[in-house]
């Protein structure tokens, strides 16, 4: 028998050259939470400019402004609470209790959303959201990378690119369907009752994390459970090589904000822009109705704003591939790519995409009539760039941080994405101030952004040279079966 805690779950990975057993189960689950996320992102911006309502049911919508400042601000704490999240799992609870718990606490902000659509709602629904989803997020992504041992460690590439991929095959749905419930598209216009679209679009996502939450419970006796450290866990977080480990990474993590500043803004700024595009698709709408199974049928081929979203999840399904199968092996023929110079390349794809909805910008200002096909083509720019960075640096850190230290680098991680929405949300407040959104309304909001990016990349490039690398996987049980 293999090692086992008191529940008789297992507590190291089995010693085994294929894929882990457990692993189905967390990818089926992250499709499903995933969904749920992003359907809420989705349509976040247009609730709570088009639809929000005061608690006498009168409208009481933000500006484009303040909504973009709230869902920076609800970005950031997603992000920040996977440190909590950490804390719990890898001191206390183990990471299996952690996800268990906190998903039902994201069920139910999710819940709240769809129950009170008023800006007292939105509050308690958003906290809501932010400590479950947010305090899953580190545990979920470590647990996967704890079904490994040595003698299948090779495959932790593989299986994080289809964690990835799970996680944008839910996304690609979520922003494609949510958006059709929100406005009562196809289908949805019969199913859907008049003026209570926003309450059935995020009772959706309700569901589908309710889902998610059955399914990881399922896969609970297929898991290696590694227990959390206890009173241990502050003596190996701060042993020399523990800190040396997490400042390595927390300057990794520090360019890496920068990114996330530019790339959350495909939900809200660009969502903008999208609204002032010509957005009259045949092809888009037939593509979508497709894709949906005909459950979203565009009004009069007119493609959503928030919709455009959907080709991110869609084309990193395609990139993952493309980039594994066909595009790093090729670069490699020319230097060694290593993840370091993923994430630098990354970086330069990120600020082309920004220099190019620039360009778009300055065109509907100066009064023209710019399709959304356009926008289109920097969402292939934006998710080259994200296939190179997020991904990398998801399996990197899991491999660069020590065993008992998993789950905390992991949250470091996603506490760069809260940085990023941090920069993001403070400049779209500062806007509000004459002097400040003089200089940075229009065109010169993505130039400003794209040269914040820019300079960072610089620094990057000189400080990566000098990072050392050392890589930690969980012992596997001697008695566990070989696969």
């Amino acid at each position: 028998m293999s090692q086992s805690s008191p529940a008789g779950y297992r507590t190291a990975p089995e010693l085994r050259t294929t894929m882990p057993p457990g692993i189905p189960y967390i990818v089926g689950n992250e499709a499903a939470e995933r969904f749920s996320y992003y359907g809420m992102r989705t349509i976040l911006m247009p609730f709570m400019t088009k639809f929000i309502v005061d608690h006498a049911g009168k409208p009481d919508t933000l500006s484009d402004t303040d909504a973009a400042a709230w869902a920076h601000t609800f970005y950031t704490a997603v992000y920040f609470f996977p440190v909590l999240g950490a804390i719990f799992a890898d001191r206390f609870f183990g990471k299996y209790t952690t996800i268990i718990w906190l998903s039902l606490v994201y069920c139910v902000g999710h819940f709240a959303l769809a129950l009170d659509d008023t800006r007292t709602g939105l509050l308690i629904g958003l906290s809501l959201i932010a400590v479950g989803a947010g305090g899953i997020k580190p545990c979920v992504s470590a647990h996967v990378g704890d079904q490994f041992g040595e003698q299948n460690k090779h495959l932790l590439p593989r299986v994080y690119s289809w964690f990835y991929f799970a996680i944008n095959f839910g996304a690609f749905y979520s922003t494609l369907i949510t958006p059709a419930i929100l406005n009562r598209q196809g289908l949805f216009a019969n199913w859907v009752p008049e003026g209570q679209s926003a309450k059935y679009a995020f009772a959706l996502p309700g569901i589908l994390m309710l889902l998610a939450t059955f399914v990881f419970w399922s896969g609970r006796r297929k898991f290696a459970h590694i227990p959390p450290a206890g009173p241990g866990f502050l003596a190996s977080a701060f042993t020399k090589e523990g800190i040396s480990a997490l400042l390595r990474l927390a300057l990794l993590y520090l360019f890496v904000a920068f990114f996330w500043c530019l790339y959350d803004q495909t939900s809200t700024s660009w969502v903008t822009q999208a609204e002032k595009m010509d957005r009259y698709s045949p092809t888009l709408s037939a593509c979508i109705r497709a894709f949906s199974l005909g459950l979203v049928s565009p009004k009069e081929d007119v493609i959503a704003a928030e919709q455009v979203q959907a080709v991110n999840p869609l084309l990193i399904m395609l990139l993952i591939p493309l980039f594994n199968f066909a595009i790093y092996p090729a670069v490699d023929r020319f230097f060694k790519l290593t993840p370091l110079r993923k994430v630098g390349i990354g970086f330069l794809l990120t600020l082309a995409s920004f220099l190019f909805v620039y360009m778009l910008d300055l065109q509907l200002a100066r009064g023209e009539r710019v399709h959304v096909g356009w926008q289109l083509l920097a969402f292939v720019i934006m998710t080259s760039g994200e296939v190179m960075v997020s991904i990398t640096v998801l399996e990197y850190s899991y491999t660069q941080a020590p065993p008992a230290l998993k789950s905390i680098v992991m949250s470091l991680n996603m506490l760069s994405v809260s940085l990023g929405n941090v920069m993001a949300a403070g400049v779209n407040a500062l806007i509000g101030y004459p002097a400040v959104g003089a200089y940075l309304k229009g065109p010169n909001y993505f130039l400003f952004f794209a040269a914040l990016l820019g300079a960072s990349t610089v620094l990057y490039t000189i400080v990566s040279q000098r990072f050392q690398e050392r890589t930690y996987i969980q012992p596997s049980s001697p008695e566990s079966p070989a696969g």
